[in-house]
């Protein structure tokens, strides 16, 4: 069977308009501050439409933007000269005095079984909960009644449950495609609000709720089990918020 190709697309946005995006997007939702996904998800879109790359990762303002995308170079130029100007000229798709533009290029999707590699992911390691999201290991705590619990093995561990499939259930294509190997740990985490935006009753528009929750990131190793459900994997990432900068397997050579 022949895996759909993919493509690791990789952007400069501008600072200063990234930074009048959230600033507009929040002011049109005032009672809701607009978090940095959210207005990158909201300029993908408006950029790509439909065809927004996702899973992406925003690093930071000098490393920019990666996501992955089915687009390849001619599709991804068609989009380009399609988009809505401002949201093109923020993400930094054109080329200008100070940069060549964004930047595609093919990704891997054939892995050979049992090769190992480097990854790091972002991730809001959430359970659902009767009030709603909730953090993993918060919701352990509650559970464990007073015993001792360390962040790093819940979301570990709650890593290793996701990708594995479950038990009694007919497991999703990516599930079982890799195996997570002992040296995955948490490289960083902090607590983050960040906004969705639903659709309002009676055509009122679109309006956000704020979800507090984690924001951490897990570094570490894993050995390809299943190169066709890796390569499946990679192009829809990990967990929730996938459109929002979360998810998005980044690989490196196994030291």
């Amino acid at each position: 069977m022949s895996e759909a190709p993919l493509f690791l697309l990789h952007t400069q946005p501008d600072a200063r308009l990234l930074a009048a995006w959230v600033a507009r997007r929040h002011a049109r939702h005032e009672r809701q501050p607009a978090d940095l996904g959210d207005a990158l998800h909201g300029l993908l879109r408006a950029a790509f439409g439909d065809a927004a790359p996702q899973p992406f990762r925003y690093l930071d303002e000098r490393q920019g933007l990666l996501a992955y995308t089915v687009l390849d170079a001619d599709a991804m130029r068609a989009q380009v000269a399609l988009a809505d100007p401002l949201a093109a000229q923020t993400l930094g798709l054109g080329a200008t005095e100070l940069h060549a533009g964004y930047r595609l290029r093919p990704f891997p999707t054939q892995w050979p079984e049992g090769q190992m590699l480097g990854f790091e992911v972002r991730l809001r390691p959430t359970v659902r909960a009767a009030k709603g999201e909730r953090d993993a290991f918060l919701h352990a705590v509650e559970q464990a009644q007073g015993a001792p619990l360390q962040r790093q093995a819940i979301y570990v561990q709650w890593l290793r449950e996701h990708l594995a499939p479950r038990d009694g259930a007919v497991p999703e294509p990516w599930q079982g495609a890799v195996e997570l190997l002992d040296d995955v740990h948490l490289a960083g985490y902090q607590r983050q609000q960040v906004v969705r935006r639903t659709q309002a009753a009676g055509g009122e528009g679109r309006r956000g709720r704020v979800i507090d929750g984690p924001d951490a990131v897990l570094k570490g190793h894993l050995r390809v089990r299943d190169p066709v459900a890796f390569a499946q994997l990679l192009a829809r990432g990990v967990g929730r918020h996938r459109a929002f900068g979360f998810g998005m397997l980044l690989l490196s050579r196994a030291a």
